[in-house]
């Protein structure tokens, strides 16, 4: 994409760009790694501060130099007038009224200085290569990225890009500038052709790949990240590029099969809730809770299959549950719930088991207003006895901090929890009876 001096000009201005520092993170590779961002992203749909539990994923760039000195001018087209900066002093022997151009008289190094202080001055007197190295150098030596930049975009413009490669790739804190500069203004041509001359194969393959994000139409899409899968990554990104592919490849056979049934009308689950939003271009996390809304009984055999997306992309078993147990708590399939976490052992006995910790079902239950009978099962699951009393009082399971006290022989908290719970009601009749029992030895 060829950028005009007003484009620029609007990347120096806008605050929708960002000024490089020398502590800038490249944050490329985190964006490519979309299927397992988003299975990372599960607690947006739980939110659960345990973060321990959910795996991350964080590349981060390498740092190239010291801090940028911030707001070195005010605007682009301030720094780089190109009409010469006068002076209003009249010089001795000319006539009233004649004036001298004084920028002429600027060295590299005084122009750089007077950049760095947002000065308006002209860089169209330095034509030589030799003199437009020399200001580069000079601006580097600065260790100012806004007077970096500025002096890149006038090389930019004034070099041809081939000399200005072979002078950039042995600079190469200018060289990180530059491509900084590129990515931000979105001039992807120039950037491949930058890291073609580089012989930098998996930026280019990067670049290559951040173009599907100006396709709109799901099967041109799906058909230019095929085109990606061949190209030179490392193997764990050829992986995710392999995930996106698979995974918009089933959501466009979901979004075109799903349509259908919503549109006939004979789907419960379609007519009892409607789809507020396509399922296309979806992150991972969003496709399974989708999956395990409308399709959770379907066959593995499926691609809508919740089981069928587990297994193809692997996604670990907490993170499965926490987004089954989210989607259908929020129908209020109880019996699904319980049977997302009832097991068989050999011998055929059901036990349960929450890999995700049964204070976090309570938690997810509750959000999703399972009823006191649901809440209290799942409280009475909870092993530390501590949180499990918490959990009992903060949502009313009245009879699990009753059955509690009892077992901890703790006379003193029954009593005091006696004043929650309503005169006259089964539970205050209950505690009564256990206070006024012979058989229980109370400790207090």
């Amino acid at each position: 994409m060829n950028r005009t001096k007003g484009d620029e000009e609007e990347y120096w201005n806008s605050s929708k760009f960002k000024a490089f520092t020398f502590d800038d993170e490249d944050d490329e590779l985190s964006q490519l790694k979309e299927s397992k961002r988003a299975v990372n992203s599960l607690r947006d749909f739980v939110d659960d501060d345990d973060e321990d539990d959910l795996e991350r994923v964080s590349w981060t760039g390498e740092p190239v130099g010291r801090r940028t000195r911030p707001g070195s001018f005010q605007s682009l087209s301030d720094a780089l007038s190109d009409t010469p900066a006068k002076s209003y002093a009249p010089e001795l022997g000319r006539p009233k009224g004649e004036y001298r151009d004084y920028s002429n008289d600027w060295s590299p190094s005084d122009t750089v200085r007077r950049l760095r202080k947002g000065k308006v001055c002209s860089l169209e007197r330095f034509r030589s290569l030799q003199d437009k190295i020399q200001l580069l150098e000079e601006a580097v030596s600065m260790h100012d990225g806004n007077v970096i930049t500025a002096v890149l975009i006038f090389l930019k413009r004034t070099l041809s890009k081939e000399i200005l490669f072979r002078e950039l790739e042995v600079r190469q804190v200018a060289l990180r500038h530059l491509i900084h500069f590129l990515k931000e203004i979105g001039d992807q041509k120039l950037l491949l052709d930058l890291f073609r001359f580089l012989d930098r194969t998996e930026e280019l393959a990067l670049s290559h790949y951040r173009e599907h994000l100006n396709i709109q139409d799901p099967e041109k899409r799906k058909e230019f990240l095929k085109t990606c899968i061949g190209l030179p990554f490392s193997a764990e990104d050829s992986a995710h590029i392999q995930d996106h592919y698979t995974l918009l490849e089933r959501q466009i056979i979901i979004e075109a099969n799903d349509r259908h049934l919503e549109l006939a009308g004979q789907t419960e689950v379609f007519r009892k809730h409607p789809r507020k939003a396509s399922i296309l271009n979806m992150p991972l996390v969003t496709t399974l809770f989708y999956s395990c809304f409308y399709h959770y009984t379907e066959a593995e055999g499926t691609f809508s299959s919740p089981v069928n997306l587990k297994k193809t992309f692997k996604i670990p078993d907490k993170q499965y549950v926490l987004t089954a147990l989210a989607a259908r708590a929020k129908l209020r399939a109880w019996h699904d719930v319980d049977a997302l976490f009832t097991t068989k052992n050999w011998l055929g006995y059901t036990k349960k088991r929450a890999p995700i910790g049964f204070h976090r079902v309570v938690e997810i239950l509750h959000k999703n207003s399972a009823p006191v009978q649901v809440l209290q099962e799942y409280v009475n699951l909870v092993e530390d006895v501590d949180t499990k009393l918490n959990l009992a009082t903060k949502f009313k399971c009245h009879d699990v901090v009753i059955d509690t006290c009892r077992d901890l022989k703790d006379r003193q908290q029954l009593l005091a929890y006696r004043s929650k719970v309503d005169k006259g009601s089964a539970e205050e009749e209950k505690i009564d009876a256990l206070l006024n029992s012979s058989q229980i030895r109370w400790k207090n």
